[in-house]
């Protein structure tokens, strides 16, 4: 795998199918669900972007900065980013993101937030594993990783069924309502993609 830009496996930006969950390329009209997704609580509170469950996430998000931000997506030959439509409804619900892309080292870091309209129907789950299917099948990487914290268990069991496993803790990498929050690190590699990639895609 070449380490120039210009040969960056990133730079395409695929469209992948589920039977649930669709991941594309952002569109202007995303916007509006990705400000609404980024607004919610409890999307603050798992992802760090708040230290208290009395503050809510900034609903006041600059409309043409998220546009902005979204809209050169596109343009970024280092990372992936995709948005997470619902097949049923056609809504975009949420992202998932790689980035932190090292070409030597043939890794890059995983994210994904969904907003409520996205959850409690598997799209998540969907959306890692089409995700991971094109980092490990189609880019050729070899680590994938992710932190999560230690209040959302819920989400290292998701991560785990797709082939995450557990490396190691950042202790008190958050505080949250005045308590520490430990971060979990995790990855999955390209030979242990390789036993989760025939099982069913849906939870």
């Amino acid at each position: 795998m070449s380490s120039t830009p210009s040969a960056s496996p990133f730079a395409a930006k695929p469209t992948l199918t589920g039977v649930r969950a669709l991941l594309r390329p952002f569109v202007g009209d995303d916007v509006a669900a990705m400000a609404e997704a980024i607004a919610d609580p409890e999307v603050g509170r798992l992802t760090g972007s708040v230290h208290s469950s009395s503050v809510a996430p900034d609903e006041g998000f600059d409309k043409q900065r998220l546009r902005q931000w979204y809209g050169s997506r596109a343009e970024q030959p280092d990372r992936l980013d995709l948005a997470i439509v619902d097949r049923e409804t056609g809504e975009c619900v949420g992202e998932v993101v790689l980035n932190e892309w090292e070409p030597e080292n043939a890794s890059c870091n995983f994210r994904i937030l969904i907003g409520p309209r996205g959850r409690d129907r598997g799209l998540g789950t969907e959306a890692t594993r089409l995700v991971l299917a094109h980092a490990f099948e189609t880019i050729g990487l070899h680590r994938v990783s992710l932190e999560v914290y230690g209040f959302n268990p819920r989400a290292r069991r998701a991560y785990e069924k797709v082939g995450f496993v557990h490396e190691g803790v950042r202790r008190d990498a958050l505080r949250f309502d005045g308590e520490w929050v430990d971060s979990h690190l995790m990855s999955v590699l390209a030979p242990e993609w390789e036993l989760h990639r025939g099982r069913p895609h849906l939870p």
